[in-house]
C-alpha cells in the first residue's frame, strides 16, 4: 500500500531568516548552528524549539576589511518567526569572545532571501 503524501494546503507553513554574524573570530557553519540550537535551548527549552523546525539552510563567509562576518539562512515555521528572531540577541559570546546576530529580513522563499540579503562577494562554507 503506497503511503499518501499530505496536501499543500495541510504541511506547515516555512519561513526563511536571513542573519548576520559579526565575530572576533572566524565562525564554522557548526559553530554557527551550535550557536543558534544553544541559545534557543536555553531560552525555550527542548520542548518550545521543537516547535520552531529550525534549520540553517546556508552559511557564508563574507569578505570584508579586516572583519569576521557570517551571513546565513535560517529556516523556520511561520507561526514561530517572532520567537526564533528573540532567539539571536540572546547570542553575545563564543569561546570568550564577542559575537554579534543580526537579522537581515523574513522571506518566503529561499531565492528571495538570497536575492534581497545576502550579496554577491559571499564565500560558500555550506
Amino acid at each position: 500500500m503506497k503511503l499518501k503524501i499530505l496536501p499543500p494546503h495541510l504541511r506547515n507553513k516555512k519561513r526563511y531568516l536571513a542573519f548576520e554574524v559579526r565575530s572576533q573570530n572566524p565562525l564554522t557553519r557548526d559553530e554557527v548552528i551550535s550557536l543558534i540550537w544553544g541559545a534557543a535551548g536555553g531560552l525555550y527549552g527542548s520542548c518550545g524549539v521543537s516547535r520552531f523546525d529550525l534549520w540553517v539552510v546556508k552559511v557564508w563567509k563574507c569578505n570584508s576589511s579586516g572583519q569576521n562576518i557570517t551571513k546565513g539562512i535560517l529556516r523556520c515555521r511561520r507561526e514561530e518567526v517572532d520567537r526564533v528572531r528573540s532567539v539571536f540577541p540572546v547570542i553575545n559570546r563564543f569561546k570568550g569572545k564577542r559575537v554579534v546576530f543580526h537579522t537581515l529580513g523574513v522571506s518566503g522563499t529561499i531565492k528571495s532571501a538570497r536575492r534581497k540579503f545576502i550579496k554577491e562577494g559571499s564565500q560558500s562554507l555550506f
